[in-house]
């Protein structure tokens, strides 16, 4: 049977109550929320058994890194913690993000915590629309699929990629997240914009970095419009070429400027309404850049924007892209429109997008991945 409807807020304040006990001191404690949704979504014998498990389950939805590894230390899950005590727990979680632990009390525990909650809230709600999650082996060398849409009064196909941004063919513009101060990471971190600047870039037979293309135009574009060295507004989108990308159809990369800097950390925050703004940019500049490439241009694909470093659960990002492509889709744009994820999860997502027909798969349709 569905559990019953669980809040964010609820699930955050018995996860503080872990943090502080410990796992191997959860017998006996009132973690009502908690209990409810372990005993629906694992087989254990004991509440304490499921209510790690659901723990482990959440964890493992967050982004490999920093904050993965900083909840995994927080709740005692990492190896060789579970007996660890809270102030211990706390420290190594710190150091993690290279903070004082006041500081990463105040602010990054809440934050990672919070995350942890997003993601039971969201299993719960899968559950509770009819089945769990996917294995791992459901999406097994399936790296595309077709998701057919409602969009105003008609039905529309998108794509949706299963891979690595940088494996991407034929698709003519690639949105890529950016910081507002349009800094790229370097090129071998595992964002989808480090990813996009390492693809794009030309090297020589040796691995040597010969041309970083995408790196030297968005530079350029920052110092024509008179914003090197200071943020634009949350939402701004800059147009460069693909570089190296073009050999296998990708033309543009639009690098969308949704993550704001928090002033003394390495995190950033994301709101919905600019990823929203943000869409609705890319969209508008690629109608604008259109007719200037021949052939035109007519596809453009969207990771899950702010989802990464931004925090944003995958639900929520879904939810602000969609929105802004709905409304043109709607107004009758003819744009082929794809979604490029990395995890199963991130593909449910995609795939509950409001929907006249179910998911399919369509071999005859031209190959977007490999």
């Amino acid at each position: 049977m569905a559990p019953p409807s669980l809040d964010h807020a609820s699930i955050l304040g018995e996860l503080q109550e872990v943090r502080r006990a410990g796992l191997l001191r959860l017998r006996g404690r009132e973690l009502p929320a908690l209990e409810s949704a372990a005993v629906s979504l694992a087989t254990a014998r004991t509440r304490e058994v499921a209510m790690e498990a659901l723990l482990r389950r959440a964890v493992e939805r967050l982004d490999a890194g920093t904050l993965r590894t900083a909840a995994e230390y927080t709740l005692g899950l990492a190896q060789g913690t579970r007996d660890w005590p809270a102030s211990s727990r706390r420290a190594r979680a710190a150091e993690v993000y290279r903070v004082s632990e006041e500081r990463f009390r105040k602010h990054h525990e809440v934050m990672v915590l919070g995350q942890v909650a997003e993601h039971i809230v969201e299993l719960v709600e899968l559950l509770k629309d009819g089945g769990d999650e996917p294995g791992e082996g459901d999406w097994e060398g399936d790296t595309h699929r077709f998701v057919d849409v409602l969009a105003g009064d008609r039905t529309v196909r998108l794509t949706l990629h299963i891979h690595p941004v940088d494996l991407l063919r034929d698709v003519d513009v690639v949105v890529s997240p950016v910081n507002t101060y349009f800094a790229l990471p370097e090129p071998y971190k595992s964002s989808v914009s480090a990813s996009l600047r390492r693809a794009a870039s030309v090297r020589g037979v040796t691995g040597d970095l010969l041309d970083d293309p995408v790196h030297d135009e968005l530079r350029t574009w920052a110092a024509r419009h008179g914003t090197s060295g200071r943020p634009v507004v949350p939402g701004t989108v800059a147009a460069t070429g693909s570089g190296a990308m073009a050999e296998y159809g990708v033309r543009r990369i639009y690098h969308a400027a949704v993550a704001v800097p928090r002033a003394g950390t390495n995190d950033y925050d994301v709101l919905p309404a600019d990823v929203t703004r943000a869409t609705s940019r890319a969209i508008a500049l690629l109608a604008e850049e259109r007719d200037r490439h021949t052939p035109p241009l007519r596809s453009v694909c969207f990771p899950l924007l702010g989802s990464g470093r931004g925090g944003l659960p995958y639900r929520v990002s879904a939810a602000a892209v969609w929105s802004a492509v709905e409304a043109e889709l709607a107004r009758g744009a003819r744009w082929e429109v794809h979604f490029v994820v990395r995890t199963p999860e991130a593909a449910r997502v995609v795939e509950r997008i409001p929907a006249r027909t179910r998911p399919g798969r369509d071999q005859s349709a031209p190959g977007r991945s490999l």
